[in-house]
């Protein structure tokens, strides 16, 4: 005797795809509803059951309800030349009215109520362009507004500040130490005149640490754009 027609709708209806990387768990969902007026008992069964975890694998859909099962696919080493095999069948029969013993009506149940569906898995890796999609973008977008001309004067001018900011730490150096030995050489009795010069040569290397600090950030600014443009 033919069994019954299935009478839960599956959403897929005939596929379960899972997309990698497969270095992680997978998850894919699907989606049991029973558009009937009984209850319906169901279970989800697969040609590799170590391969993956299924949450919930059995239970009851009340009348004109849905449920959603998630299919987690274990982490392996993924071979794109080798096409899965993998199944997965979706058990139901309707639930009777005095039902107590969920496993003792699969038990019972006869070959003529059971109704079930048949699902294949495929495997499939993200494009490359998915992978690189957000990370293309910047690069693209400098490539088209800087040229290979524009790239070249910016390095030399990176090259030329930090020669500058190397001959201002070079001068800010030995203004520190001429400095140093004009205060040896200053008295307790020194002049105002002489307080007025170690003022100046004060304001002089807050001066030049400025414009040393200046060139740093405007290097490191400068240094960013070409690390983005190398990316």
């Amino acid at each position: 005797m033919a069994r019954p027609e299935q009478v839960l709708l599956l959403e897929p209806q005939h596929e379960l795809k899972f997309r990698g990387p497969f270095t992680d768990v997978v998850t894919a969902t699907l989606k049991l509803t029973n558009p009937t007026d009984r209850n319906v008992c169901f279970k989800v069964k697969t040609t590799a059951p170590r391969r993956y975890c299924v949450r919930p694998n059995s239970g009851i859909i009340d009348a004109g309800t849905s449920i959603n099962v998630s299919v987690m696919l274990q982490p392996f080493d993924y071979d794109p030349n080798e096409k899965s095999k993998h199944k997965f069948m979706v058990q139901s029969m309707l639930a009777p009215y005095d039902m107590t013993d969920m496993e003792g009506v699969w038990k019972e149940a006869k070959p003529e109520e059971l109704m079930d569906s048949k699902l294949r898995c495929t495997f499939e890796m993200p494009l490359e362009n998915d992978k690189t999609t957000e990370h293309s973008v910047l690069p693209k977008s400098a490539s088209a507004s800087l040229d290979d001309g524009e790239v070249k004067k910016i390095m030399e001018e990176c090259k030329r500040l930090q020669m500058e900011v190397q001959r201002l730490r070079e001068e800010n150096k030995q203004i520190r130490e001429d400095d140093g030995l004009r205060k040896r050489k200053v008295t307790s009795g020194a002049s105002p005149h002489s307080s007025s010069a170690m003022a100046t040569s004060a304001m002089r290397d807050e001066g030049l640490s400025t414009r040393v600090l200046a060139f740093c950030v405007l290097f490191f600014v400068i240094g960013v754009i070409i690390g983005k443009l190398v990316l």
